[in-house]
């Protein structure tokens, strides 16, 4: 049971929905645009982004293992998943984890394209996986040199929403680059939010995340105004959507975002419960936005 729990813990679960959200949204675009929709396909989109959350989530703790061993100002969402550094798995245990779950989505992309016509989604599979390998691992490890920021952007904006889109519609007709710059920005955002924690850390084993280079205090402030300016977005984000129901989704996500004012000057990651507060807030309007669009998307769609 030990054991067992020890995969649990180092999957870690609150971190699914980041995947998530993003695979619904592209779905929810195709759905808008082309008015297609399959239980059995969202099924299958659902299991590759849990193979692809845990290729993620194994492979970067087998990456970053000295990083998070001198982490002392984790939290629930970030510093890795801490079985590493606690003594209860090893990188290698990890590292062949995370190498099973790459086949399980190569496997489940493969079924979409040999058995549903969805032949891209191979190529948007090796994609996901590509970015994963520049951003962790030699001879890339791009979020050592200050690019980590633009590749979860392109991961989790950009591929993301694509393949549940392709996935839906088997078609990129109607999904315009333009259209995915919420998305994008979104993603950044959510790069420098969960680097604030590890700050100390990061600083002291060479990795250039965005508050190493810039500051925690800039890195909050840019966070914020990244999640804004992804709200303002709202008409670009989910088009045809009335611009009630834009305003509304904006606004939802701005409230949110203005909670999290007060906190730019002092959570620190040193001040670990006022961080995480930071942290919890900006997850929570990036998924107000996600959440919302997907809605608007449906619920208006002709």
């Amino acid at each position: 049971m030990a054991r067992l729990g020890a995969w649990v813990q180092a999957s870690r679960p609150l971190a699914h929905v980041n995947i998530a959200g993003p695979l619904i949204y592209g779905q929810a675009l195709a759905y808008a645009a082309h008015g297609t929709f399959r239980w059995k396909l969202a099924g299958l989109v659902a299991l590759f982004g849990i193979a692809d959350q845990l290729f993620i989530v194994f492979a970067n703790d087998a990456a970053d293992f000295r990083s998070d061993a001198e982490n002392r100002t984790f939290g629930r969402f970030s510093g890795g998943s801490r079985v590493i550094p606690e003594g209860k798995l090893t990188p290698m245990d990890l590292a062949k984890a995370s190498m099973l779950a790459l086949l399980a989505m190569g496997a489940i992309a493969a079924y979409l394209a040999l058995r549903e016509g969805r032949a891209f989604m191979v190529v948007i599979a090796a994609i996901a996986a590509h970015l994963l390998w520049m951003y962790s691992f030699p001879p890339f490890r791009l979020s050592y040199r200050g690019h980590g920021e633009l590749l979860q952007a392109l991961g989790l904006g950009v591929v993301l929403p694509i393949a549940g889109f392709y996935a839906q519609a088997s078609t990129f007709g109607g999904l315009s680059p333009l259209l995915l710059l919420p998305a994008f920005l979104l993603g950044y955002a959510g790069n420098v939010t969960t680097a604030l924690p590890d700050t100390p850390s990061d600083a002291l084993t060479g990795k250039r995340s965005f508050p190493v280079r810039s500051g925690e205090v800039a890195a909050r402030r840019t966070s914020l105004a990244l999640l804004v300016a992804a709200a303002i977005l709202t008409p670009l984000a989910a088009p045809g959507i009335p611009p009630w129901a834009a305003g509304a989704v904006a606004l939802a996500a701005i409230g949110v975002v203005a909670s999290n004012v007060g906190l730019v000057s002092k959570a620190s990651a040193v001040e670990r419960e006022l961080c995480e507060r930071f942290v919890v807030r900006n997850a929570a309007a990036t998924q107000v936005l996600l959440l919302g669009w997907t809605a608007a998307l449906v619920l208006t769609a002709r």
